[in-house]
């Protein structure tokens, strides 16, 4: 569904709706000079097989220009299941890179140096075991976890929505994220604590409106639970960063970060009291929408990919990741992520959009589309709050509904030729060209599953039975968990021993029929 355009509002009040970039509400931008100072990360989001074979890629894709790492991990390390768990079977490293043990991260980031890259890592039930052991890998290298840079998505509420790649049910599971907001406010100041992520939500068959709307309503959750911890907003809020998907509708999507940073800045001042201007300030990752790639005629992704990373600059994002051709059929090659890579760098360096901060202010179909889809956001924000919140909407099912519903009537229109797809329902081919497919070899996942039982076996026993009991003991008394984490991975604990520890404390979440 498309937001519909009209002359209605195209007067704008420039001081109070615009402002200038770097200023409330944010419109323009969250920095003075955008591009013209600094280009947007170029972080390629990556990982599959080991972490040898993954490390191999990121250095490649460094070597090429990139300027920051993205982290995919495999189900069985999203999950909190070691490779040579019964669950993990067929899993192990298939659409990520499979991580056990801080060995696992130590060969991850082997000859890349933490204190010099700023890594991005896509995980969210399992987010505080990841992060402590990236943050024992940077003290490995004899960096100090002040110094590292990066972020952890740990948003583990749109898991329950659109994702469901949950462990513990979904109060315990807020009270992690808390805890590493407050650890990382302390120890790691230049962490990312989390990135709220409309990406999967819109993957999930959203609108746009509903991508804005329904991350700002977890954020709000987000911010709400660690206020009643203690926290003070302006302590955490400036480490808050946002992911966002950049769909196929140009015009619409550039006017959806606009609405988004807009309605971020008057929530955290008026709804919460900010007043550092970090904390009202949206910042935000985009990834290109894998749900519009096709398997059919597979070379028009990059066509799409180059709209959609467009829509992202114009729409000022501070990171980006551009799909690779071949996704619907595979993990990307080399050669396909390459291309990528190469789609936005001749953006950032060839097209002329980062010599002025924000191109398409003032055009009246911007600023219509920026405020109507504010508008409808913002209803829905209203009425998750007289639901309760945002866990009690998802525990009655009306997220999920909401986006059924609209993803139901995009299948709809396509399938009765009323939203094209070129390739699949209009100008199609009789005869595919056929693309290189990258294919894992089996034995990767045996050599994972013998690469954890040997750490079991060479490592100090009673060192991790130890930290695993302070682990639980933690959970049990409402301490801190960061601190009792990161001395688990030190100890060599692995990852599905510690989410286990969580486990016999919190329970396992199970989504109603």
């Amino acid at each position: 569904m498309k937001v519909a355009f009209g002359p209605e509002d195209a007067a704008i009040d420039y001081q109070q709706d615009l402002a200038n970039p770097g200023q409330f509400p944010f419109t323009r931008g969250p920095y003075p000079t955008m591009y013209r100072s600094k280009l947007w990360t170029m972080r390629q989001y990556a990982g599959f097989a080991t972490a040898a074979e993954s490390n191999a890629r990121y250095r490649y894709l460094l070597s090429q220009g990139q300027t920051g790492l993205s982290v995919a991990f495999d189900l069985p390390t999203q999950m909190g299941y070691d490779s040579d768990h019964a669950m993990a079977q067929g899993e192990v490293g298939k659409v990520g890179v499979a991580i056990d043990t801080l060995e696992d991260m130590e060969t991850l980031f082997e000859q890349i140096p933490l204190d010099k890259v700023s890594t991005s890592m896509t995980i969210n039930s399992t987010a505080a075991i990841l992060l402590a052991m990236y943050i024992a890998v940077a003290k490995k290298q004899n960096v100090s976890p002040a110094k590292i840079s990066g972020t952890i998505q740990n948003d583990i509420l749109k898991e329950y929505i659109a994702r469901g790649t949950y462990i513990y049910p979904p109060h315990p599971s807020l009270r992690i994220v808390t805890d590493i907001f407050a650890y990382c406010a302390k120890e790691v100041p230049k962490w990312n604590t989390i990135s709220i992520s409309g990406y999967h939500i819109r993957e999930a068959g959203s609108t746009a409106a509903q991508e804005v709307a329904f991350t700002l309503a977890d954020a709000i959750c987000y911010v709400q639970a660690a206020v009643d911890a203690g926290l003070g907003v302006d302590d955490f809020a400036p480490r808050i960063a946002f992911f966002f998907n950049s769909h196929n509708q140009f015009l619409e999507e550039v006017a959806k970060f606009r609405a988004a940073r807009r309605l971020w800045a008057k929530i955290m001042r008026d709804r919460f009291g900010a007043k550092d201007a970090r904390s009202q300030a949206l910042r935000f990752h985009a990834q290109t929408a894998g749900s519009t790639l096709t398997a059919q005629q597979a070379e028009l992704n990059i066509i799409r990919t180059t709209i959609q990373a467009l829509a992202a600059v114009l729409g000022g994002a501070q990171s980006l990741h551009t799909n690779s051709m071949d996704e619907a059929l595979g993990l990307p090659t080399e050669h396909a992520a390459r291309i990528a890579l190469r789609t936005q760098q001749v953006i950032g360096y060839e097209s002329g959009v980062a010599d002025t901060a924000d191109a398409l202010a003032g055009s009246y179909t911007i600023e219509h589309l920026t405020n109507e889809i504010e508008r409808l956001a913002m209803e829905y924000i209203q009425k998750i709050d007289d639901l309760g919140g945002m866990l009690m909407a998802i525990e009655k099912g009306f997220v999920q509904r909401e986006i059924e519903r609209a993803s139901y009537t995009y299948q709809l229109a396509v399938e009765a030729n009323e939203q094209i797809v070129v390739g699949v329902n209009r100008f199609t081919m009789d005869e595919e060209v056929r693309m290189p497919v990258l294919r894992l070899d089996e034995k990767l996942e045996r050599e994972q599953v013998a690469r954890v039982q040997a750490v079991r076996e060479r490592r100090d026993a009673k060192a991790v039975e130890a930290a695993l009991h302070q682990i639980a003991q933690a959970a049990r008394m409402n301490d801190n968990l960061m601190p009792r984490i990161l001395t688990a991975v030190e100890a060599y604990a692995t990852l599905g021993e510690i989410s286990d520890s969580l486990r016999n404390v919190f329970g396992e979440y199970v989504a109603a029929e």
